[in-house]
């Protein structure tokens, strides 16, 4: 199935190599760097080795600094799991394992030497999910955008999930989740979306002022056009995957799904005149065209 739209946007493909080039000078000048299978996912890799190797050197933990500048892959070469979107690092850490720090008040997870892979059938169900998403359209988007996937709490099918991604870690996602791939795949898309939007703002040098504030239906308050232009991305993206995948659903799932999409479907259209105007802050044209279309799109479902 084709991409609601192209995904493969040369600007962020130039910043993954450059950002990867500069980590590299950083963290480890004179250790050959270990690819694992491209750009993408190196640099969600050298995120997790800069990250690590800073906090190390905060904590005056030589030993973990060394790990980090001798590990460019932050030793995900041995946990990889194979996927349709290519090899994932996939984890589940304890909550408990997710520090907050000065430079970031959202909980996050480094890869260290003692990580280890999520169990077997949390890798099968997050491999099924990358499977479904890129079936539907998704490949690029989650191949390039969420490369290390931690799987946080397990939980019912209708039960609130918490899900987030921060911006020194991109290309890592953080989700809650059910037993169903078909629902992973769609809060995976959600949050590969939001890597994908700070990569593109950030290779555009896109400048949004955070001077005007618009009214999100999500949150039920004004934020600032950042904020609102994201979710005005992430959910229109989640619902073209969940209406496609829709009708090859049942039971208590479609239920389930099709609530979700009659909910989002509320919950965007009063968004149509403010997301034109947003969207005026957006200088790039191709990452202009790419906003309008999905939230063209979603509108239309």
């Amino acid at each position: 199935m084709d991409a609601p739209v192209a995904f493969a946007f040369p600007p962020v493909q130039s910043l993954h190599r450059n950002r990867i080039a500069k980590i590299h000078r950083i963290t480890g000048p004179t250790t050959p760097p270990l690819p694992i299978g491209d750009a993408a996912v190196d640099y969600c890799l050298a995120h997790h080795v800069l990250e690590g190797a800073e906090t190390a050197a905060r904590c005056g933990d030589s030993a973990l600094f060394d790990w980090y500048t001798a590990n460019p892959d932050a030793g995900a070469a041995d946990k990889l799991t194979p996927t349709a979107v290519g090899p994932r690092v996939i984890v589940s850490p304890d909550l408990v394992d997710l520090p907050r720090s000065p430079t970031s008040e959202t909980p996050y997870y480094l890869l260290r030497p003692e990580s280890v892979q999520a169990p077997l059938n949390l890798r099968s169900i997050a491999a099924s999910a990358y499977s479904t998403a890129a079936s539907n359209g998704f490949a690029d988007l989650l191949a390039a955008h969420a490369v290390v996937l931690c799987l946080l709490r397990a939980k019912k099918l209708g039960d609130i999930l918490d899900s987030w991604t921060i911006t020194r870690l991109p290309g890592t996602v953080f989700l809650d989740h059910v037993s169903d791939p078909v629902v992973l795949a769609r809060d995976l898309i959600h949050e590969a979306g939001h890597n994908w939007l700070n990569d593109a703002l950030t290779a555009t040098a896109c400048k949004i002022s955070d001077d005007e504030s618009f009214y999100s239906p999500w949150k039920q308050t004004t934020r600032p056009a950042f904020g609102f232009l994201h979710a005005c991305w992430a959910f229109p993206l989640t619902m073209i995957y969940t209406a496609r995948v829709l009708d090859r659903t049942g039971g208590d799932l479609h239920r389930f799904l099709t609530a979700y999409l009659d909910q989002q479907r509320t919950l965007l259209a009063g968004t149509s005149e403010d997301h034109a105007r947003a969207l005026q802050m957006i200088s790039d044209d191709g990452l202009h065209s790419r906003l309008h279309a999905v939230h063209r799109q979603a509108l239309s479902l």
